[in-house]
């Protein structure tokens, strides 16, 4: 039977996994900082990280992911989606 907490527990290292592989990703160009990927990337591991600080009652490291968010869905607004990209290169 999976409990809160373990599940809690899988959501945040899953998230952390995400956000890991977006930021190796970027550092070695594999994916573009702007693109749609990175952010999304970066919103969805932030969000749940977030779960995992919550249920832990870790607030300031939820502070810091709620901004993470917000900047990653900013940014993912007018991130190169590829049918973007193409569009804007023909």
């Amino acid at each position: 039977m999976i409990t809160t907490k373990l599940a809690v527990d899988a959501i945040g290292w899953a998230g952390a996994i995400v956000l890991l592989l977006a930021y190796t990703g970027v550092s070695f160009r594999r994916i573009a900082a702007t693109s749609w990927l990175y952010q999304g990337s970066n919103a969805a591991g932030s969000i749940c990280l977030v779960l995992n600080t919550l249920y832990y009652h870790a607030y300031p490291s939820t502070f810091v992911n709620l901004i993470w968010i917000a900047i990653a869905v900013t940014a993912g607004m007018t991130a190169k989606s590829p049918a973007n990209k193409d569009a804007s290169e023909a």
